[in-house]
């Protein structure tokens, strides 16, 4: 622990240093990794450095507006303009950067923490600010809240507009996924700032969206259930389910000690087509509703294989049927065969998480046991051993899995506690990700192919997502916290 201390007002200066660019591109010139908590600090300060370097690449203005590409090689950002789930990337590096600094502080080491950890606050205000410019209002029709009740959300779109709070929300224009990122980055948001605005948010888009819970009834009087895409869309996809089970847990555990109640919408049972309400405790309904999102999705998309498909309903249609019951028009549940694939690690990450969660709150062992059994079938099917460099495991990140390979890290993260074989695919993220940084590093950007690195046919070609920067950064910055916990 001496030397840790010792090594303190080194790292201070690196971040100095980081701030100016003037870290050495192929690393920091430290000691051999001897403890988790020297290891921590490199994974937070190379995350660090790389929301800085992308914060100056992607954003522009005082709207903060994001580019969707970033080329360290020519300096030159896109035009197209990323969606808010690609803004939204930035917050949950942010988050994850503020995460890592508190826990390095709760075990008694506060230095990065002083230095650092107002100055991310203070940009994850700015980002949540800037995120308005997403943000818009309309009216929809929804199971249990009928067009008549002229019911109005104030949501986040798909693509950014020009004005703040002006956004096109309308239909397709909005879906439940890009909700549900958001709802998991403002509790992430409250938790680490104990900031009050972050969680009534949270709670506002939490409504919303299991406003788009399917409890239209079945011939035996069991729910549909499972979220669609989008309140356009019948197809019910793993993306807009497996996010919202934990943020779902976590709402449940912030009020679990407290009487707060609000109100649940429901179809009656017996005929099926009436639209009740009653009061519930919030602890309670929050619970039960990870449990049903949770139990949709693993009874309707989990492969024999182990891992999980990607959606309900293959032909991706838009709908807007509704059905007039005593006078009001509310949207009509839509039967929905089959399922599709291909398997994605985001969607077996978010679930793997959703177990993890589950089974804290409830020392429940089927969530457990689905923990355990998710993880190594997950690894086992997305983890391919000495494909592109001996000793490394190859993920795919042909679209855009560079961002859900994170996601599925995560998961693998939060399940350690109670699983540690984990370690070593978590181990397997770490050491791709120092692969790059020590082969690959370069004006503060790591390539999309960690173990290949850039493209050797021309400078033009190296250009970046940023929500694949902002992911490497988040998967450092949760890396170092898991050093520092476990």
């Amino acid at each position: 622990m001496k030397k840790l201390l010792m090594l303190v007002p080194c790292c201070l200066w690196m971040i100095a240093a980081c701030s100016k660019n003037s870290v050495p591109e192929n690393g920091e010139k430290k000691p051999d990794v001897a403890t988790s908590e020297v290891l921590a600090e490199q994974n937070l300060l190379r995350a660090m450095q790389m929301v800085d370097s992308a914060v100056a690449a992607y954003f522009t203005g005082s709207g903060m507006a994001m580019a969707r590409y970033y080329n360290p090689y020519t300096g030159v950002r896109s035009d197209e303009k990323g969606s808010i789930w690609m803004y939204t990337s930035s917050v949950e590096a942010v988050n994850a950067i503020l995460c890592a600094l508190k826990a390095l502080k709760d075990k008694g080491l506060p230095e990065l923490y002083n230095a650092r950890f107002d100055h991310y606050a203070a940009l994850l205000t700015k980002l949540y600010d800037n995120m308005d410019y997403y943000r818009g209002t309309f009216q929809l029709t929804s199971y249990t809240r009928s067009r008549e009740s002229n019911q109005q959300w104030s949501v986040y779109a798909v693509n950014r507009s020009s004005g703040k709070n002006s956004a096109n929300v309308e239909r397709e224009q909005n879906v439940y996924d890009d909700q549900q990122w958001i709802i998991r980055e403002l509790l992430e948001s409250y938790k680490v700032t104990g900031e009050n605005v972050y969680l009534e948010k949270a709670e506002y888009l939490a409504e919303y969206v299991l406003d788009g819970w399917d409890c239209t009834r079945t011939a035996d009087g069991g729910e549909v259930g499972g979220i669609p895409w989008g309140p356009a869309y019948a197809t019910k996809h793993a993306c807009s389910n497996g996010p919202m089970v934990s943020p779902l847990v976590w709402l449940h555990e912030l009020y679990r000690e407290k009487n707060d109640e609000i109100e649940h919408r429901y179809i009656d049972a017996d005929d099926r087509r009436t639209r009740r309400t009653q009061m519930k405790k919030k602890s309670d309904y929050y619970l039960d509703f990870a449990k049903k999102v949770y139990a949709w999705q693993k009874e309707y998309l989990l492969r024999p294989d182990g891992v999980y498909d990607d959606l309900r309903g293959g032909d991706n249609r838009k709908v807007n049927d509704t059905e007039v019951v005593d006078g009001q028009t509310y949207k009509k549940g839509v039967a929905l065969e089959g399922r599709a694939g291909p398997a994605i690690t985001y969607n077996s990450g978010t679930m793997l998480s959703g177990a993890a969660d589950l089974y804290r709150a409830t020392k429940e062992e089927a969530y457990l046991n689905d923990a355990k059994k998710l993880s190594d079938a997950s690894f086992r099917y997305f983890a391919k051993l000495n494909e592109t460099v001996s000793g490394h495991y190859t993920y795919d990140i042909s679209g855009f899995r560079s961002w859900f390979n994170g996601v599925l890290m995560r998961g693998y993260a939060e399940t350690y506690p109670m699983y540690s074989d984990v370690s070593v695919a978590l181990k397997s993220f770490q050491d791709n990700l120092d692969y790059a940084y020590k082969n690959f590093f370069y004006k503060g950007f790591l390539p999309v192919n960690l173990l290949v690195g850039w493209s050797r046919s021309g400078d033009g070609n190296n250009k970046v997502e940023g929500m694949f920067t902002f992911a490497f950064a988040a998967e450092y910055a949760v890396l170092a916290r898991y050093e520092i916990e476990k």
